[in-house]
C-alpha cells in the first residue's frame, strides 16, 4: 500500500451529509437535541422538569466517545484495549477506589469485545458517537441522577423512555408531519443551525465532475430533510453535484445487509415505492439499499470491475486542539480495499457557547484522544490513547479538519496515510491534535 492518499485515485468519491458537508452550529443544534428529548420525557413520561434546566458549565460533561452502561447507569470513557479510563454514575465522576469497584483492578469493562469488534448498540450499553444524539448522554447521566433523588432503582428501564424519545423526534415521517421539537425548529429558522457550505467547496465537487469522478451522496437521513439542508447549504441546484443521491440509507446496515434485505427503492414525492427494485441500473435518486446493488452500478458507470471508492468522512468531529477528518470509516462492513475514507473536524466552541467539541479538553472528560491512566490503582500515571483514538488510526486512511480545509487542494494533492509501521501523528492534516503531540513527545 502506498505511503500516500491522493483522491486522484478514486474513481468514486462518496460523500456523508450530516455532519460532513453538512457543517452545524453546534451550539444550537445540541440545545435544541437536548430540549427535544427532554421535553418529550418531562411532557410524555413524567419525569421532572429539572431535566430541562441547563447551565453553560453543563455542556462539560457533554462529550463525544461515552459508553453508557444501561444496566447499573455509569457512564465509562474507554483506553484503546477497553479499560476504563474514567467513570461517572449519572453525571457524578466515580472515583479510583469506586472504579476498581466496579471493573476490578485492571479497570476491564465487560462489554469491550462486544462493542470492539461489532461496533453497534445493545441492549447492555449504548455508545454515544453520533451528534444527532450526542446529549442524550448528559440526559441520561441526569435522568440516572434524578432517579437517585427519587429513591428509585436504576436499571436499563430508564432506557426504553430515552428510545422513545429518540423515535419521536427522528422517526422518518415526523418532518413531514412537523412532529416533535427538532425538524419544526429546522424548518423554521435552517439558518440558525445550518452552515452554508462555501464557495470553495462547490467548485472543489463540481471540479471532481470535471475530473470524471462519480460523486455520491449517500445519508441515513430522510429525503425531505436531505433536500432542505442540500438547498440551504449547496443551494437549489444541488442535484446537479452529484451521479447519485440515497437517502434513508440507514447505515451500517446498508453496508452489511444482502441485497434481499434491504432493497433500493424509488422516491415520488418523498415517499418511497412499497416495491423494491431487483437491481440499480442507472444514476439517480434513491431510497434504503444496499452496497452490493450499488458496486454492480459503480462498475458499469465507470467501466471498471473494481472501482476504487474514496468516502469523506461519516461523522463530523468538532474540536479545540486541532480539527481533523477521517478517511476510512468504523463500522460499516465494507472491505478495506472498497474505501478510502475522509473524516472532518471544525473549529473550537466554547462551554459557554454550548456543548464543547469532543477533542475540546473537557474538565470532567478530560481529551478525546489521550487521558492518564493508573493501572492496578497504583499512583504511577501514564499516557494512553482512547478507544476512538486507536479507531481512527486504525480504520481510517487520515484525519483533517473539515471538507472547507482540502477544498482548496488540487485533487492529486499526497496525504500521509495513518500506518501502525508510523507515529501516532502521522495521518492528520495539517497537523495532529495538541494531545496526541504531547504523547508522542513524552514518549521520545
Amino acid at each position: 500500500m502506498s505511503e500516500f492518499f491522493s483522491l486522484s485515485d478514486c474513481d468514486v468519491i462518496g460523500f456523508d451529509l450530516d455532519h460532513t458537508l453538512c457543517r452545524y452550529r453546534l451550539k444550537e443544534t445540541s440545545r435544541l437535541i437536548y430540549e427535544s428529548f427532554a421535553r418529550y420525557l418531562v411532557e410524555h413520561k413524567g419525569y421532572d422538569r429539572d431535566l430541562l434546566n441547563l447551565t453553560p458549565a453543563t455542556w462539560d460533561f457533554c462529550f463525544k466517545g461515552l459508553v453508557v452502561d444501561l444496566e447499573d447507569g455509569n457512564i465509562v470513557k474507554l483506553a484503546e484495549d477497553g479499560t476504563v479510563l474514567r467513570a461517572t454514575h449519572g453525571t457524578n465522576n466515580l472515583s479510583t477506589e469506586e472504579i476498581i469497584k466496579h471493573y476490578g483492578p485492571q479497570r476491564e469493562w465487560k462489554h469491550f469485545d462486544s462493542l470492539n469488534t461489532s461496533f453497534t448498540r445493545s441492549a447492555k450499553y449504548y455508545f454515544y458517537d453520533n451528534y444527532f444524539d450526542l446529549p442524550g448522554a448528559l440526559l441520561c447521566g441526569k435522568v440516572v441522577d434524578m432517579l437517585h433523588k427519587r429513591g428509585n432503582e436504576v436499571n436499563s428501564d430508564f432506557w426504553k423512555d430515552m428510545v422513545a424519545a429518540i423515535d419521536h423526534n427522528y422517526n422518518t415521517s415526523a418532518f413531514k408531519e412537523d412532529a416533535g421539537t427538532y425538524f419544526p425548529s429546522i424548518k423554521k429558522d435552517p439558518g440558525r443551525y445550518l452552515q452554508p457550505c462555501s464557495d470553495s467547496v462547490k467548485t472543489w465537487l463540481r471540479s471532481m465532475k470535471t475530473a470524471g469522478k462519480v460523486l455520491l451522496l449517500i445519508t441515513s437521513s430522510h429525503s425531505d430533510y436531505c433536500r432542505l439542508v442540500c438547498e440551504y447549504i449547496l443551494g437549489k441546484d444541488f442535484e446537479e453535484l452529484f451521479d447519485v443521491i440515497i437517502t434513508n440509507a440507514l447505515k451500517p446496515g446498508f453496508f452489511s445487509l444482502v441485497p434481499q434485505q434491504r432493497p433500493f427503492r424509488t422516491l415520488v414525492n418523498d415517499v418511497e415505492e412499497a416495491e423494491g427494485l431487483p437491481s440499480l441500473d442507472k444514476p439517480g435518486w434513491y431510497s434504503q439499499g444496499n452496497w452490493p446493488h450499488l458496486r454492480e452500478l459503480l462498475k458499469t458507470m465507470t467501466g471498471k470491475p473494481e472501482p476504487k471508492v474514496g468516502r469523506p468522512p461519516a461523522s463530523l468531529f468538532i474540536w479545540k486542539e486541532q480539527p481533523g477528518v477521517r478517511l476510512g470509516s468504523v463500522g460499516e462492513g465494507v472491505p478495506p480495499s472498497h474505501w478510502n475514507v475522509l473524516h472532518p473536524l471544525s473549529g473550537p466552541l466554547t462551554p459557554e457557547q454550548g456543548m464543547k467539541s469532543p477533542s475540546a479538553v473537557s474538565d470532567q472528560w478530560g481529551s478525546y484522544f489521550v487521558d492518564v491512566h493508573r493501572s492496578g490503582g497504583g499512583d504511577e500515571e501514564h499516557q494512553k490513547l482512547t478507544w476512538c483514538c486507536h479507531c481512527i488510526h486504525t480504520y481510517s486512511t487520515m484525519a483533517i479538519p473539515s471538507v472547507e480545509h482540502i477544498a482548496g487542494l488540487p485533487l492529486d494533492y499526497k496525504f500521509p496515510r495513518f500506518s501502525p509501521e508510523k507515529p501516532c501523528t502521522i495521518g492528520y492534516y495539517p497537523r495532529p491534535p495538541d494531545s496526541v503531540l504531547k504523547r508522542c513527545e513524552d514518549l521520545s
